[in-house]
């Protein structure tokens, strides 16, 4: 039984594969016109790892993505979010 559910599971992996997308750049833009910077000193971490967040080149942590949720005042919904991948 545990094979068949590890089977369906990949399955699934493999169908509905998804991409985390953002719209921090925007929301940045939507605050003032923040820097990278200044955003990443409000959260702590470095100027390009927000770029790398914006770029879809780095995935947040769960904690990180809850700061700058709080930092804009939103859900981490409002800013991160799932898109189906294109194959």
């Amino acid at each position: 039984m545990e094979m068949i559910s590890t089977l369906v599971g990949i399955r699934l992996l493999i169908t509905f594969r998804m991409e985390l997308v953002n719209n921090l750049r925007s929301m940045r833009f939507n605050k003032n016109q923040i820097t990278q910077e200044e955003l990443a000193v409000k959260v702590n971490v470095s100027r390009q790892t927000i770029h790398a967040i914006e770029t879809g080149k780095f995935n947040p942590s769960v904690k990180l993505a809850l700061h700058i949720a709080d930092f804009f005042e939103c859900r981490v919904e409002d800013i991160f979010y799932l898109k189906k991948e294109d194959k």
